[in-house]
């Protein structure tokens, strides 16, 4: 899982809260929980067809989380009571996997209470604009992540509360792209479910 999934989890995750508030004025839906299956769709200038993942997340208030891709490589980020832990699948058995990238997740998820909550101003990575009724763009506030993404759009479901997906923009002609279908809200999920396989 990369630095550019992390920011897409965070996205999904913001997005019930960003459905029907004002993208600046920090009133936002409550949310307690949200589960939801999802496509992964990645789009490069040097690939004949898009790479495909499919998993599903889950989030708790607080901060439980559980960002899991089943195909085409199992892995699986966990995070609850302030631990965080990310596996693999390997000889058929979800390993830990302390590599690169684990810190910086841990970075970003910091701010996933206030993004939450609808405090938006308060997010020194991005600016936070709506195009149309129903497209919310993220635009990196800082010139090192504009290199890297140069705009994260976020297409609400026409249900309150419900994403239908999220396009990050990576240059010119490379995107990744989340569709998210079976959104349950605000139903309350085992603790189990985000501390272990």
């Amino acid at each position: 899982m990369t630095f550019r999934s992390v920011l897409c989890l965070l996205c999904c995750l913001l997005l019930p809260a960003l459905a029907g508030a004002d993208p600046g004025a920090g009133t936002a839906a409550r949310l307690h929980s949200v589960k939801a299956d999802f496509v992964q769709e990645k789009n490069l200038p040097i690939l004949a067809r898009p790479l495909l993942s499919r998993g599903v997340f889950a989030f708790q208030a607080p901060q439980s989380l559980r960002w899991e891709y089943l195909s085409p490589l199992h892995t699986l980020l966990l995070m609850h009571d302030g631990k965080m832990q990310k596996l693999i699948e390997r000889d058929g058995r979800l390993e830990p996997d302390n590599g690169a990238g684990v810190d910086s997740m841990r970075i970003v998820l910091q701010d996933l209470g206030s993004w939450l909550d609808g405090r938006f101003a308060d997010n020194p990575v991005f600016a936070v604009s709506r195009s149309g009724d129903r497209t919310v763009v993220l635009t990196p506030k800082e010139q090192g992540l504009q290199s890297i993404i140069s705009r994260i759009e976020l297409r609400l479901g026409r249900e309150e509360g419900v994403m239908e997906s999220v396009t990050i923009f990576e240059g010119p002609d490379a995107f990744t792209r989340l569709t998210f279908t079976h959104a349950v809200l605000n139903r309350e999920i085992p603790e189990g479910y985000f501390t272990g396989p």
